[in-house]
């Protein structure tokens, strides 16, 4: 909320005070407010106003879309209260790298028609189920409410699922489960199989309340459940001092700011005739629908998440905190750049990986983001298992020996949880970050001799540590013996040094 010195005495953005202000500075005003509501989305937070309510506005100001948005909240957040004081308005602020050139693009967002508390205005939301405008339903909650709970039947229901049940029942019944108007659910979780698994959710729900038979069968026949994959920063609120100057340039006070980096992913999968109904999907604007998401998926967590993971623990060790110093660092910014380029990309099979690396080191670079490193390497040996043991094995497969850099981000790994607690790289509780494998790596470092010895010997007894990897390492050609050295710099000399030896074998 907004709480600057003299932000009471600008007025609260509102359609009239926008129309003001833009007849002010010689422009025109969407007409926004005489759109019908066509979607409904379960959440009213930050990503979906940055993500889902910033692509259909988009999509709106270039005639594709024509709707807009009821939002529906489910907890006591007071975002609902908000956005209606507003009008559905809001600001958004896209700021971030793109093609390496700053980019900071601001506009107001119109695409919320208005909000809906599902605590206090339960009979409201049905009723948005009984208007058969509503096309889509989207939603973004969290792990505690995208769960199964067939007990769940209270009014209104406690979990997304369950509310999600009645909904769709509601609106089965008051169009005589008709195809024609059965919406399409897109749900913007980040699990894998989303829709998939919302749907059988759906259904079991169903089940296990009795409901009628007819409705099950306009379940599994007429709802579209779409598995998604979204990918955009939305960092929300802007600080204090960026907030008041955005007021005071915009001439009205806003409580909904929301901030996000320029990148957008939105990828459905769906068949030619969902793409005719999703008439807002442009993948110039980023959205996707595809048959398979499975190579967008893969891209994102071999190119993105991977390298985030391969060198958080190096960068964390060399004094870096966030991604944007290990970006401006002389030594972790090429080791990055090579990495992605030489160790990661070639192992995706994907004719864009080379496009998406690019924009993955834009995001990277985003000076407005202050990404924590400590935040990224959480459980960071769970995630080396997931997103670098499977390419570090395709690369020995592939080239015959062992990659340079994943198995210094690996070497790093088990130096930050395993064996920076003690020596010379010792680094305080506040650095080194939870990892539920810390305790099996730390026991083998106390079972070896503290010398370089005994990190050849650490990192054989680390590498086949199958309980780690879900695999032996050091059945792989040459992975042991990579390890073991970049442990030994490591260790004796520090990142800094270890770095400067992987830079100048990579231009020997």
């Amino acid at each position: 909320m907004s709480t600057l010195p003299g932000a009471s005495a600008l007025p609260r953005l509102t359609h009239a005070v926008l129309d003001a202000s833009v007849v002010a500075a010689g422009a025109t005003a969407p007409a926004w407010h005489r759109l019908p509501e066509r979607a409904v989305q379960f959440g009213t937070g930050a990503f979906l106003r940055g993500f889902v309510d910033a692509l259909l506005d988009d999509a709106n100001r270039r005639g594709a879309y024509n709707g807009r948005i009821v939002t529906i909240s489910s907890t006591a957040s007071g975002r609902d209260a908000v956005l209606n004081a507003q009008q559905g308005l809001f600001t958004l602020v896209e700021q971030g790298m793109v093609d390496g050139a700053v980019q900071r693009r601001q506009r107001v967002v119109g695409s919320v028609s208005r909000a809906l508390s599902a605590q206090a205005e339960w009979p409201a939301v049905l009723a948005c189920a009984r208007n058969p405008n509503i096309a889509f339903i989207f939603s973004n909650t969290t792990e505690a409410g995208f769960e199964l709970d067939v007990n769940d039947t209270a009014q209104p229901p406690r979990t997304f699922p369950a509310k999600l049940t009645r909904f769709l029942h509601e609106r089965a019944q008051h169009s005589a489960y008709s195809v024609i108007t059965a919406p399409v659910v897109i749900p913007c979780e980040l699990l894998e199989h989303n829709g998939t698994r919302l749907r059988e959710m759906v259904l079991a729900l169903a089940t296990a309340w009795g409901l009628e038979s007819q409705f099950l069968a306009w379940l599994s026949g007429a709802v579209r459940f779409c598995n998604t994959l979204v990918d955009r920063i939305v960092t929300g609120s802007p600080t204090a001092a960026d907030r008041e100057q955005i007021e005071r340039d915009s001439g009205y006070r806003d409580d909904m700011i929301t901030v996000c980096e320029p990148y957008r992913l939105f990828a459905i999968a769906g068949d030619m005739s969902l793409r005719s109904r999703l008439t807002f999907a442009d993948e110039r604007d980023g959205v996707h629908v595809v048959e398979h998401l499975t190579p967008f998926v893969e891209r994102k967590l071999r190119l993105l998440n991977g390298t985030h993971t391969m060198m958080v623990s190096l960068a964390l060790l060399a004094g870096c905190e966030t991604v944007l110093e290990a970006m401006t660092n002389e030594r972790v910014a090429p080791f990055v750049e090579r990495a992605l380029r030489d160790e990661l990309v070639p192992n995706v099979h994907d004719a864009d990986a080379p496009t998406f690396a690019a924009e993955v080191l834009d995001r990277f670079r985003n000076p407005f983001l202050r990404h924590a490193l400590r935040d990224i390497a959480f459980q960071g040996t769970m995630k080396m298992r997931v997103r670098i043991v499977p390419v570090l094995r395709a690369f020995v497969h592939r080239f015959g020996q062992a990659p340079h850099a994943l198995t210094l981000g690996l070497a790093a790994q088990m130096e930050l949880v395993g064996g920076s607690w003690h020596g010379a790289q010792a680094l305080d509780d506040a650095v080194v970050p939870t990892d539920n494998h810390a305790d099996a790596l730390r026991a083998h470092w106390l079972a070896c001799a503290p010398d370089a010895s005994g990190a050849f010997v650490f990192a054989e007894r680390v590498c086949a540590d199958v309980s780690l990897w879900g695999e032996d390492l050091s059945a792989l050609a040459g992975v042991v013996s990579a390890v073991g050295t970049h442990l030994v710099r490591l260790r004796q000399d520090g990142a800094a040094e270890a770095l400067d030896a992987y830079l100048a074998a990579e231009v020997a």
